[in-house]
């Protein structure tokens, strides 16, 4: 299933692409895309429905956050050999783990606000995990079990503030609408092996990123198996798994976003997100 949520921010109603590429509503039979909603059993029942009888929703209505009401915005850093080597880091032992603000998180076509003061935002096509079941001191092997599905996420990055403002990455990683997710939510039985996808990013028709998650240091079991050695996974959390070569930090010169631009990305068999940059107006 490809699951979204629709309509203005903070009024977001649930959604699903039909077998027609239409969408219809799930407002009858659920509040909204998020925590017990995520799980197994969940799922199924929204799989029973009959897509047929469901409300066509009309026009082309704003896509929100394909999830809603994440209480943790988990990301991995430095997850891609071809990306770690483009930066010219050392290959991690261990995952790199940092926190994005769930005040960053947009919908997949909001506009991207360059930060005030910045001079170095940058872009970065990401596999994103849902978690749909709560995941604590799980094994590699019972990982995917916890996973409710994928999505496409841009984690906008100043670089600046990452690296040379002193301490961790997330003050560079927090910014508001640093955190466009979806288009949808896509089950996991949707995904056959979420280290095969092809995934790409252009801006202003320039294609910057073209990798794919086969590229991952460690991968989507192993990081989720990870990070549930050190805290609990509750559904409806989110973990951006890492972002293959070429982002702008890794050109030769550095390439950052401007106002005006227009960010292209998507990953395959997840959908594309489309953004404007603007600058930050006070």
């Amino acid at each position: 299933m490809k699951l979204l949520r629709y309509g203005a921010p903070g009024a977001e109603k649930p959604g699903i692409v039909g077998d027609d590429g239409r969408i219809r509503d799930l407002s009858a039979h659920l509040a909204d895309i998020s925590g017990a909603a995520l799980s197994d059993e969940a799922l199924d029942q929204l799989r029973a429905l009959d897509q047929a009888s469901l409300p066509v929703v009309e026009g082309t209505p704003r896509l929100g956050p394909c999830v809603g009401q994440v209480g943790k915005f988990i990301c991995i850093g430095l997850n891609y050999s071809d990306h770690a080597a483009e930066t010219g880091a050392p290959i991690p032992e261990e995952p790199i783990v940092f926190m994005k603000a769930t005040s960053a998180i947009t919908g997949p076509n909001d506009d991207v606000i360059i930060p005030k003061g910045s001079e170095k935002t940058d872009w970065e096509v990401e596999l994103g995990v849902v978690i749909g079941r709560e995941a604590r001191y799980i094994t590699e092997a019972e990982a995917l079990d916890h996973v409710a599905g994928y999505c496409v996420i841009n984690d906008l990055s100043e670089r600046d503030f990452q690296i040379h403002r002193g301490g961790q990455w997330t003050k560079g990683k927090s910014a508001d609408s640093f955190g466009p997710i979806g288009p949808w939510l896509v089950t996991r039985d949707e995904v056959a092996d979420p280290q095969a996808l092809q995934m790409w990013l252009d801006v202003d028709g320039h294609r910057y990123q073209n990798g794919s998650t086969a590229t991952m240091i460690f991968g989507v079991a192993h990081v989720v198996s990870y990070l549930s050695q050190f805290m609990s996974l509750q559904p409806g959390d989110i973990i951006s798994t890492g972002t293959p070569p070429g982002v702008g930090l890794g050109q030769k010169p550095e390439v950052y976003l401007r106002p005006g631009q227009t960010i292209q990305l998507g990953i395959e068999g997840l959908g594309e997100q489309r953004q404007t940059t603007r600058a930050w107006a006070g």
